[in-house]
């Protein structure tokens, strides 16, 4: 069982409406949800992601030892350099993704809600004689997301990790209230699920199942490094590469606007040609409202279906984008 990260004091914030799963503990939006998806697009305001889980390496031997266990190159990680890892099984399917950033003394890493737990216990049983030390911070330490193009200062208490879709902040959480006084307005998250959506970046446990594997949602190249040595799953992640195609791959939806209600997660993926009743060839996996583009969502579907097909998602027409080539 999933343990929940504490709640939110921004909950109490004006207009302050709670997210359902997988975001329990913070915000879904603060009253206008497009305002605050143009605010995030222009490069103001934050999201509180508080409910992520944090977790810490600390030792000499931490990156060369995360280096063995993550599908990424991370053992010559420069100080303040951000990347993404996912861990693998031993048949290459997904089943932690890790967003990083090393200070020189620590390597700093948050993942979905609630998956701290099982992550330590895996990064736990892999330490053998390594010279190394793994903490749940989540109690102590606030994720905090500012989007690319904001100015706001980060705290000197903070630590950084920039991508190029913004910067993420390990805040701590006394002084997360202090920060959204300084910092706001705040945005929620139903905003950057949306931006997220836009930008066809995949989420563990939202585009991924239990048999999902890294090529599918197209994070071969940005959370897997291809010419790094082993590690647990590389075997199906070079096979998969180099000899060919995966399974599934993820497409973009812009969906008909004339609907009411968006496709849920797991709503079944039909050609429109076949009707509701027709063939299941995949799944909606996030569905957004998006403040230009309309209602939108990500959905995995089997490689051979055409990229130029038109497809229901649910009961709703969709018209697909290519994100992973088939």
């Amino acid at each position: 069982m999933l343990r929940p990260s504490p709640a939110s004091p921004l909950l109490s914030l004006p207009g302050a409406v709670p997210a359902e799963a997988p975001d329990e503990g913070v915000a879904a939006h603060y009253g206008d949800l497009f305002r605050e998806q143009r605010a995030l697009a222009d490069g103001s305001g934050f999201v509180d992601l508080s409910h992520r889980g944090v977790v810490t390496v600390t030792g000499p031997e931490r990156l060369s030892w995360l280096h063995l266990l993550l599908t990424q190159h991370v053992s010559e990680l420069a100080p303040g350099h951000a990347t993404e890892a996912l861990i693998l099984s031993a048949h290459g399917h997904i089943e932690h993704a890790v967003y990083l950033v090393d200070d020189g003394e620590t390597t700093w890493m948050h993942t979905e809600p609630g998956q701290q737990e099982a992550l330590i216990a895996y990064l736990e049983s892999m330490k053998f004689f390594y010279r190394v030390e793994v903490a749940d911070r989540t109690d102590e330490i606030a994720v905090v997301h500012l989007p690319a193009g904001s100015i706001a200062e980060a705290p000197g208490s903070a630590v950084v990790r920039e991508t190029a879709h913004g910067r993420d902040l390990f805040l701590p959480r006394a002084e997360l209230e202090q920060f959204a006084a300084a910092n706001g307005p705040a945005a929620g998250v139903l905003a950057l699920e949306a931006l997220r959506v836009e930008a066809h970046r995949p989420r563990l446990g939202l585009e991924t199942d239990h048999r999902t594997i890294p090529h599918e949602l197209g994070w071969i190249g940005t959370a897997v490094h291809l010419q790094k040595g082993c590690y647990r799953g590389q075997e199906t992640v070079a096979r998969v590469h180099n000899l060919g195609k995966p399974p599934r791959r993820l497409v973009f939806l812009h969906l008909d606007g004339s609907e009411v209600h968006l496709p849920p997660h797991g709503a079944p993926v039909r050609l429109a040609s076949d009707g509701e009743e027709g063939r299941q060839l995949g799944f909606v996996t996030t569905s957004a409202r998006h403040h230009e583009l309309g209602p939108i969502a990500l959905a995995l579907v089997k490689r051979n279906v055409p990229p130029d097909a038109q497809l229901m998602a649910g009961g709703t027409a969709a018209a697909q984008e290519t994100v992973v080539e088939p």
